[in-house]
């Protein structure tokens, strides 16, 4: 079983750091709206970053629940 911790606690942290750069690009985008005065831009860059946080939140929440399906 400590092949399927292993494995978990690895998808757990790719799964975070996905999510992490999702948030580091649309806050790109956001500030780069704002910047240039592009609605579009920040509209993009908005849902960049609520989506990002997102992925962060399924790495940390969900993930985890898949060790108590494999025990």
């Amino acid at each position: 079983m400590a092949f399927f911790s292993t494995a978990i606690t690895t998808l757990q942290t790719i799964v975070i750091l996905i999510g992490a750069g999702l948030c580091a690009w649309g806050g790109i985008n956001l500030m780069e709206g704002y910047g240039n005065d592009n609605p579009g831009a920040k509209s993009q860059g908005i849902k960049q970053l609520l989506a990002g946080g997102g992925v962060i939140l399924i790495g940390m929440k969900l993930i985890p629940m898949l060790a108590t399906l494999l025990v």
